[in-house]
């Protein structure tokens, strides 16, 4: 299942709390989305059959199957936009919850407003990303490794499509569109996450990660995206445009 860019986005919550997950809905619905709900793993899984759904907002402590196990079940087969919810503020549950596949990360308590703004941060980078700079550049190639901006898909060099989350897409893009250059983490949140970005730098080293996971050769020895001390990242490789 993948997003749309239907003025009523439809955005599922699982949470198991039900005063949270009805002040959300009510927040939500009453700023044009269209909501549904679900307490577990397997309420998501049969709203998930039942609808097409453009985002989820996953709640990490759940009772049965908890939320790490969801996403990373979710991101073994789909790349929806995934946002999670927690109670827990230590930095090393926003780490693992990126380095599985979540989208963005935001800590309980919460005001509504900013669920509401990540929301739609996380649906306008995925439908904006054509727009982001590319001269209607449609693929983006480089040694072999094709990315489609219009299907939001990274293909091997065997032609294979390999799963890639929203917020991999939208690095990896934005390192595609300026090869040669070094980019701080501060430049690579404003170019993926613009406004929304809070203040956890550490999530752009967490992407970049998972995607040399995905692209390079040796990621503990990476030649496509170098980590340049005290400077960020630079992506190595000529790229052609079609």
């Amino acid at each position: 299942m993948t997003q749309t860019n239907s003025a009523t986005p439809h955005i599922l919550v699982v949470e198991d709390d039900r005063e949270i997950s009805a002040l959300v809905a009510r927040y939500l619905r009453a700023n044009e989305c269209r909501v549904s709900l679900a307490g577990d793993g397997r309420e998501m899984d049969k709203a998930l059959a039942d609808a097409r759904v453009d985002l989820i907002v996953l709640d990490l402590m759940l009772p049965g199957e908890d939320g790490l196990s969801l996403c990373r079940r979710l991101r073994a087969g789909s790349s929806i936009p995934i946002l999670m919810l927690t109670a827990k503020a230590e930095e090393i549950d926003r780490i693992v919850g990126l380095e599985i596949g979540a989208d963005d990360y935001l800590a309980k308590p919460f005001n509504p407003r900013e669920l509401l703004a990540r929301i739609r941060a996380i649906l306008r980078r995925g439908a904006t990303t054509e727009a982001a700079g590319d001269d209607g550049a449609r693929r983006l190639c480089f040694l072999d490794w094709t990315l489609d901006v219009s299907l939001r898909q990274l293909l091997s060099p065997e032609e294979a499509r390999i799963t890639i989350t929203g917020a991999e897409f939208d690095l990896l893009h934005a390192l595609c569109l300026r090869p040669g250059r070094v980019l701080s983490r501060d430049q690579l949140l404003d170019l993926t996450q613009g406004r929304a970005a809070g203040p956890f730098e550490r999530s752009i080293d967490v992407l970049i990660s998972r995607i040399r996971q995905k692209i390079e050769a040796d990621p503990r020895n990476p030649e496509i995206i170098r980590t340049i001390r005290s400077g960020g990242y630079l992506f190595t490789p000529a790229v052609t445009r079609s």
